[in-house]
């Protein structure tokens, strides 16, 4: 029997859900859940029912994973816990700092409902921090360090267009080649926020506007650029279009350490991500994690998780004899 898929909300990450279900045979799309009116919302799966996000509950019995597909800011923390009281949950809320705050919540909600609920799915949070935490077992004496980029941060980019003056604007964080190979030499260098990466932005002006006051704006804006060397391109509509419209991403994720019994040997664990799209590799982490939750709950776990409590075989289609005959 397939794996019956929901999806709560229908944009760059919703539609990259039912993408990445299509590459699994073991889903299906059951239904897509909007805050939009159905009638204007068109999706690529034939078989899948689109519904107001109101109608969802009523599908509690239908669907056996919802994935939901909101931002961190403000849907998140009250769909996750809400929509855990019907459904096998899965999120990718990525404020890294409220976490533990929302793992409560979601963990509330799903023991009450018999439900699991897996959240902080994605690359970072998710890939990104069970290679640290493999990383941190090994060597347990060493120095982590994560870089972002070369890619579009949909939040700065956003930060940007909010400006008075702006009709457009992508944003790239870029990490400093000189940081990072220093890393990969094993010195253990100690690095500022401004010593690890560098901030590109591409904006596109609103007439008449401005653009020496813009770029002051930019790169004086606290949390998001003051605290980083910050490049400011003015550029036309059309090139922004031509030049910056996809949505890539990746990074690094290093642990530089030492073992032996005088400390006299170095090693380093390096993990990278290049990536095309951005929200379409974040829902194909999420999808694998559907799997999860989907398994966990027929062997009657209830509660939230996170990518650190699942063992890797639940989430592959394969079974265990497979696994360990061919990826062992």
């Amino acid at each position: 029997m397939s794996i019956r898929i929901g999806i709560l909300g229908y944009g760059n990450l919703g539609r990259g859900v039912e993408c990445a279900i299509r590459q699994n045979p073991d889903m299906e799309l059951a239904a897509v859940f909007t805050r939009r009116n159905p009638e204007n919302v068109t999706i690529l799966t034939d078989t899948a029912a689109v519904c107001r996000a109101e109608e969802a509950a009523d599908w509690k019995d239908k669907i056996d994973v919802l994935i939901l597909c909101g931002g961190s800011a403000t849907d998140l923390p009250v769909q996750t816990p809400e929509y855990a009281k019907y459904f096998n949950v899965v999120d990718s809320f990525d404020t890294h700092a409220k976490i533990p705050e929302h793992f409560a919540e979601v963990d509330a909600a799903a023991k009450a409902s018999g439900k699991v609920g897996i959240i902080s799915v994605g690359w970072d949070p998710g890939m990104f921090s069970l290679n640290r935490m493999y990383a941190n077992a090994i060597l347990p004496e060493g120095s982590d360090y994560t870089f972002w980029g070369k890619g579009v941060s949909q939040g700065h980019s956003d930060a940007i267009r909010r400006i008075d003056g702006v009709k457009d604007a992508k944003q790239y964080t870029i990490p400093v080649p000189q940081a990072l190979e220093e890393v990969r030499k094993g010195t253990n260098p100690v690095l500022s926020t401004r010593e690890k990466h560098t901030r590109e932005c591409f904006v596109v002006l609103e007439e008449g506007a401005d653009a020496a006051r813009i770029e002051q704006e930019i790169k004086t804006m606290p949390n998001y650029f003051a605290d980083y060397d910050t490049t400011v391109h003015f550029i036309s509509e059309e090139e922004l279009k031509r030049d910056h419209s996809g949505i890539p991403h990746g990074g690094f994720v290093l642990r530089s350490g030492v073992t032996g019994w005088e400390k006299e040997h170095k090693h380093l664990i390096e993990y990278s991500l290049k990536l095309d799209s951005n929200p379409e590799f974040t829902s194909s982490v999420i999808v694998a994690y559907a799997r999860a939750a989907y398994r966990l709950a027929s062997e009657g776990q209830t509660g939230c998780k996170t990518v650190f409590d699942i063992a890797p075989a639940y989430l592959s289609a394969k079974s265990g004899e497979e696994l360990r005959a061919t990826m062992l």
